[in-house]
């Protein structure tokens, strides 16, 4: 089908439009995205700087994560920062489009290396004598590539289904992102079949996906009964960070799309949970909880200072 689109660009309503209300939220978020860049560049320039920690697959898909994190926040909070500078805040059809692309490719990524990283702890727990033969960097490169395909494919999937729809007035998306439900409601069509597409396609995805790495994760602490109160502490302390992880980025997914009805009332609230916070949130839980990421922060620091030094 030819796409008959006559809409160049859409409108966003975005949180508020309180003037005053505004004022405070570009501050907020100004705040959250550099403080979600600062964290998670962090860890990326200590685990690549630290041999000891990029050897290890756990941190070599930590710095994917951290990475797909940067990226996801990117895709949505600069331009919605920019326009709170404005009264009429609007986007073209092409980066609308963009947009949409990068907020399904980035997360859809995120879901096979938050799957990956179940996967090494299964196998570090479960089949501690195979882990260095079984979770080699071959291994590790190619989940990692199989997680921009995926995300590659998952992502351009949406595009497609998107540019068949038919947008000719209203622009206005009462939202801050295009996204998917947001454009549904503005199509010029009958949109229930593809509201059904969409839970099909991304909802399915979480709820797979999602499954799985519960059923993992319930291997995984039913075989630590086995092991010594230090390694179930050890064990369980690093599988917490990734099950909070787990669930900090599937609760909201599963809320947006898993849903084969019209969009929630609280959409916008979850999405901002979802794309703006869980990005912060992330880096804290892994290193808050983690005394060798804190050990090589610290060294970090310190080879900065005995650097700026000279």
């Amino acid at each position: 089908m030819q796409n008959q689109s006559f809409v160049k660009e859409f409108v966003l309503l975005g949180l508020s439009q309180n003037p005053n209300v505004e004022k405070i939220l570009f501050v907020v978020f100004l705040f959250i995205y550099l403080a979600t860049l600062w964290g998670n560049m962090m860890i990326v320039v200590t685990i690549v700087y630290s041999p000891a920690l990029l050897s290890s697959p756990m941190y070599f898909f930590f710095v994917f994560l951290s990475l797909l994190d940067a990226c996801t926040t990117s895709a949505v909070t600069p331009k919605m920062i920019i326009d709170y500078f404005y009264e009429r805040k609007t986007i073209s059809f092409e980066c609308c489009m963009t947009q949409l692309f990068a907020l399904h490719f980035f997360p859809g990524a995120e879901v096979i290396v938050l799957a990956a990283m179940a996967y090494d702890r299964y196998v570090a727990i479960c089949k501690p004598l195979h882990y260095s033969s079984i979770m080699n960097r071959r291994l590790c490169g190619t989940l990692v590539g199989v997680a921009w395909a995926g995300g590659f494919l998952h992502a351009i999937i949406q595009i497609i289904f998107i540019l068949q729809l038919p947008f000719c007035g209203p622009s206005i998306i009462d939202h801050f992102v295009c996204d998917l439900f947001p454009l549904l409601k503005l199509a010029c069509t009958d949109t229930q079949i593809f509201v059904i597409v969409v839970f099909a396609n991304s909802g399915s995805i979480c709820i797979i996906i999602f499954s799985l790495l519960l059923v993992s994760y319930g291997v995984i602490l039913y075989t630590l009964r086995a092991h010594s109160s230090e390694g179930r502490l050890k064990a369980l302390s690093t599988c917490g960070s990734h099950i909070t992880v787990m669930l900090l980025f599937f609760v909201p997914c599963l809320l947006i799309y898993a849903r084969p009805t019209s969009p929630l009332s609280f959409e916008k609230d979850v999405f901002v949970f979802d794309d703006i916070l869980t990005p912060l949130l992330n880096p804290m839980v892994y290193t808050f909880r983690n005394k060798e990421m804190k050990n090589s922060i610290r060294k970090m620091w310190r080879r900065l200072r005995v650097f700026d030094q000279y």
